[in-house]
Order: C-alpha cells, then sequence, then structure tokens
C-alpha cells in the first residue's frame, strides 16, 4: 500500500514547482515592464516623441492657406472716362454807351472875323493867331487876346455861355482888338460848328456873329 502511494506524492510536487517557476517569470516580467516605465518616463521629450509618426499615430493636420481668389476680368476692355477740357465762356465786357465827342473841345479856335447882322459889315482879324479860345471837357476856357492871356468858364445849357474870370492887363499895340474880342466873348449867346470844320459863336438875338477856324489841337 506504502508503495503504491508513492507516484501520487511526486506528481503534486512537480505541479507545484511549475506553478512556482510560472509564478517568477511572471513577476519578472512585470518588473521589467515597470523599469522600462519609468525610463521611459524620465527620459527627455525629444526621446520620446519621434519626429516621423508611426503606423497609427494620429496626425494634426496644419491649417493650409488658401491662396486669394482671383477676381475674374471681363475679356472687354474697361471704358476710362475722358474728360473734356472746360471751355471758357466768352465773357462780354458790359461797355457804357460811348457819349459822343463835343467838336469844339480841345481845339485851339483862332478868331477870323466878325459880322454885324445889323450893318451887314464884317471885319476880318489881321492876326487870327492873336485871338484865341478852347474849351476843355471840364467846362473851362482859355485862351489870347492880343497880348493878354484869359481863363474862364463856359456853358452849353440853353445855348452857350462865356464867363472870363481872369485876364492879364498888358497894354496892348494900337488898333488891337483886345477889349473887341473879350467883350464879344462874354455876350455870346449860342454856337457850335458851323458844317464847315469852323466854329460860329453869336451874341444874343444873333446880332454879331464870330467866326473861328481850327487852328489844330488845344495846347
Amino acid at each position: 500500500m506504502d508503495e503504491e502511494s508513492n507516484p501520487t506524492n511526486d506528481n503534486s510536487t512537480t505541479g507545484t514547482g511549475e506553478t512556482s517557476s510560472n509564478l517568477a517569470i511572471t513577476i519578472v516580467i512585470v518588473v521589467g515592464i515597470l523599469l522600462g516605465a519609468v525610463l521611459l518616463f524620465n527620459s527627455p521629450s525629444e526621446d520620446r516623441v519621434s519626429p516621423t509618426p508611426g503606423p497609427g499615430t494620429p496626425q494634426i493636420s496644419q491649417p493650409i492657406a488658401t491662396p486669394p481668389t482671383a477676381t475674374p476680368t471681363s475679356d472687354r476692355p474697361t471704358a476710362v472716362p475722358v474728360t473734356m477740357p472746360a471751355v471758357p465762356t466768352a465773357t462780354v465786357p458790359v461797355t457804357a454807351p460811348t457819349q459822343p465827342a463835343n467838336p469844339i473841345q480841345g481845339i485851339n479856335w483862332q478868331w477870323v472875323s466878325v459880322t454885324d447882322k445889323t450893318t451887314g459889315q464884317t471885319t476880318s482879324v489881321a492876326a487870327p493867331d492873336q485871338y484865341t479860345i478852347s474849351f476843355t471837357a471840364d467846362g473851362f476856357v482859355n485862351g489870347l487876346a492880343d497880348c493878354n492871356s484869359f481863363t474862364g468858364t463856359y456853358s452849353q445849357a440853353n445855348g452857350m455861355t462865356i464867363k472870363i474870370t481872369t485876364m492879364t492887363r498888358a497894354a496892348c499895340p494900337e488898333g488891337s482888338l483886345d477889349q473887341q474880342y473879350i467883350q464879344l466873348l462874354e455876350n455870346i449867346a449860342a454856337g457850335g460848328p458851323d458844317g464847315a470844320g469852323n466854329l460860329a459863336l453869336e451874341t444874343a438875338g444873333g446880332a454879331q456873329r464870330m467866326l473861328f477856324q481850327n487852328g489844330g489841337p488845344a495846347q
């Protein structure tokens, strides 16, 4: 009976040994895995990150810059507006109507003769250039009465009047008409061009008529 029980004991011993061996191997593997994990955790990040992602590693896609979309252009040429230069407007100067020039002004009139209407007698002046009169546009007169000179004013309102205001008092030679000339001028009542290029001045009622010739522009 004792001999038959020994094989059974040997098998139990063998099974227990195998179990212990497997357990030891498992412990060694677990310890190795833990050591590897600790070493991997403590290693630099550069060593843990592979520059090239392996299979199964999720890849992070970088955003791709979208190129600007070109605006479609028409094949037809773009019309360029043409600005025409402004045409200056012609300005028409506004001018006041010109007054007709007074034909007796600005001339050196020379006394030629005097005619008496009552007798019909005409007296000629020997030296017309010594008996002159000039009319200015501002209403003044000036002239010579032989050896004397004079100034004054005139008006053509309601006929014509002449007023001598200043005159020299030199004694002229015998036969001079200076006094007669000044007296006639101060009695003028009408006058104007005679139609032949001369100037005619008349006393009241046309009693005496003085005739003057154009002696050129007044000085």
